[in-house]
């Protein structure tokens, strides 16, 4: 009996011995790597860093932010599809993350499967704004407006299947006008244009557009939110000016390689959510009219797929072939 029973005791410390390392180990005492795709500088990379302080006093380990932009954010999201699923290596998503699958189905990754789905920080909307020589003054008024003169109204974008070209291409299908798309490297030289008189209409971001309206440049005619936005209470939605079913947000959120432990999913989800509610960031969601969310990996995960599938309806309806 005392034979049989030191055997199972070694037996059980050779288990523990050869076991790997389990998710109740994290995080390891060493730095978590937060990568944002976008340059540094912009409203991305600003909230990521708003992030990274507290989630790393909750966690207790060093958040590391790196800036890894190129090409509209996958040479970032395919780096870390790669990457070893231990939690010490996470990609800052937005809107990007999924506009740009629903455009490109040859990305060497698959947004749903090649990650996990850790927390969603928040989400706002997108602004309508024209030029103010248009005379264009509400949603009803560009609408009549196009379709007096189909395709005489340009709209500008960030680029070929970014939030602002997908929203435009929305519009035109749920309004039935017909606008000409002016792509741009970027938010900032299609702001200029608008402002410029060379491009009328754009679904601009508030971080990219929010001084240029209260500037008096370009003139806020919508929201795209379901209700109107805490930073212009008086300004109606789309869906307010006679527009059905046009709900379109850009959000921000956290994921990391697929097959990672869900005991670590767990305490980064609830590290992040926690952080949210930390003063710079609730004072940074203020500034860009957004709403900070808390929720669970599942919810962001289905929320990806639903928003991921609702964009390439758009973009099959509307025919896009994107390089």
């Amino acid at each position: 009996m005392r034979n049989i029973l030191y055997l199972f005791a070694l037996s059980l410390l050779m288990t523990a011995v050869t076991a790997p390392v389990s998710a109740q180990s994290f995080p390891q005492k060493r730095a978590i790597t937060l990568v944002v795709p976008f340059a540094p500088g912009g409203g991305t990379d600003a909230i990521a860093r708003d992030l990274a302080k507290p989630l790393a006093e909750k966690l207790g380990v060093a958040v590391v932010v790196d800036n890894k932009g190129g090409a509209g954010g996958t040479i970032a999201a395919q780096q870390i599809s790669q990457a070893k699923p231990d939690g010490h290596t996470l990609l800052f998503v937005t809107s990007t993350f999924v506009t740009a699958a629903a455009t490109d189905r040859k990305l060497p990754y698959d947004v749903n499967r090649d990650f996990s789905p850790i927390a969603k920080l928040g989400s706002g909307p997108l602004l309508l704004v024209v030029n103010p020589q248009t005379g264009i003054n509400q949603v009803s008024g560009l609408i009549e407006n196009a379709k007096r003169n189909p395709n005489s109204l340009n709209y500008v974008s960030a680029g070929q299947g970014s939030i602002n070209h997908l929203s435009g291409e929305l519009f035109e299908q749920r309004t039935g006008i017909k606008m000409t798309h002016i792509p741009y490297k970027g938010s900032g030289p299609a702001t200029m244009d608008l402002i410029g008189g060379q491009a009328q209409i754009f679904f601009a971001t508030v971080p990219t557009i929010l001084n240029q309206v209260k500037a008096g440049k370009v003139k806020l005619i919508a929201t795209t939110s379901k209700t109107r936005s805490k930073l212009f209470p008086d300004v109606p939605t789309v869906m307010e000016g006679g527009v059905k079913s046009f709900e379109v947000g850009t959000w921000w959120g956290i994921v990391g390689p697929k097959d990672m432990p869900a005991e670590t999913l767990a305490i980064l989800n609830r590290a992040i959510n926690e952080s949210t509610a930390s003063e710079s960031l609730v004072k940074r969601f203020e500034e860009e009219g957004a709403e900070r969310f808390a929720g669970t990996p599942a919810e962001f995960g289905t929320s990806i797929k639903q928003e991921l599938d609702g964009w390439r309806k758009v973009v099959q309806d509307a025919g896009l072939k994107i390089d």
